[in-house]
């Protein structure tokens, strides 16, 4: 008897992340078919970032695809919001109350962050890396961009900025976990503010505009990293008391 209850919840949480899975597919096909009518929109205005190139696309099929891109694009973000309720709601019975309000505040703080990120690198970071990269021509050598190609690049660096924005909360969740603590990362301050640039190197094109516009930022989230980070030591020490 007690086998046969043990295996009907196992079945009835599979039903539930079954039923969870389908909610956010059939969301983001949605959100994702909704994009589609303001694709062109979108690739024009992204072409107005990079008033000083010329675009070509090199395959029959390439600038559809690419509006198709833009399409999957704006469907993930738009239904972003659903994905994670359908999340939040599949794990939230086996939550305890305090669990519940960190994954809450976890949640709405990193998707802000996130955001913000995006609309920084898009907004502001992406037209000056377009127009600096834009500078280097030569009379030999025919510039010749394929819209497929822009359209990656300006993806993965919108992308990379809005990772690199969850710092702050991700630094709190370690403290908050007890993984590491406030004084040691103060102590590792210069350490951290070191390897802030090797990443902005890495994440972002070898240019030293792209790079110094995703570091100053991060050593900012850092800092503000800290003070969250402080926050949650000092509730976590006199919820213990």
């Amino acid at each position: 008897m007690e086998s046969q209850d043990k295996k009907q919840t196992i079945i009835e949480h599979l039903s539930e992340l079954r039923k969870r899975i389908i909610y956010s597919i059939v969301s983001l096909i949605v959100c994702s078919i909704i994009s589609y009518n303001f694709s062109e929109i979108i690739v024009e205005d992204m072409i107005n970032k990079a008033p000083n190139m010329e675009f070509v696309f090199i395959a029959p099929a390439e600038l559809f695809m690419s509006y198709i891109k833009v399409a999957i694009v704006g469907g993930i973000i738009f239904s972003l919001p659903i994905i994670i309720f359908q999340i939040w709601s599949f794990v939230k019975p086996g939550l305890e109350r305090n669990e519940r309000r960190l994954g809450i505040s976890s949640l709405l703080i990193g998707g802000l962050l996130f955001l913000l990120g995006g609309l920084f690198a898009y907004l502001i970071v992406l037209p000056m890396t377009i127009n600096f990269l834009a500078n280097f021509q030569m009379n030999e050598i025919k510039p010749m961009i394929s819209f497929n190609n822009y359209l990656s690049f300006a993806i993965t660096f919108v992308l990379s900025f809005g990772v690199a924005f969850e710092m702050p909360i991700l630094m709190a969740l370690v403290v908050k976990f007890g993984l590491v603590n406030t004084k040691t990362l103060k102590k590792h301050r210069r350490m951290a503010i070191l390897l802030i640039f090797v990443l902005a190197a890495i994440l972002t094109p070898p240019d030293v505009i792209s790079q110094i516009s995703l570091a100053i930022p991060m050593i900012l989230l850092f800092e503000i990293g800290l003070f969250l980070s402080k926050l949650v030591e000092t509730n976590k020490v006199e919820a213990n008391k």
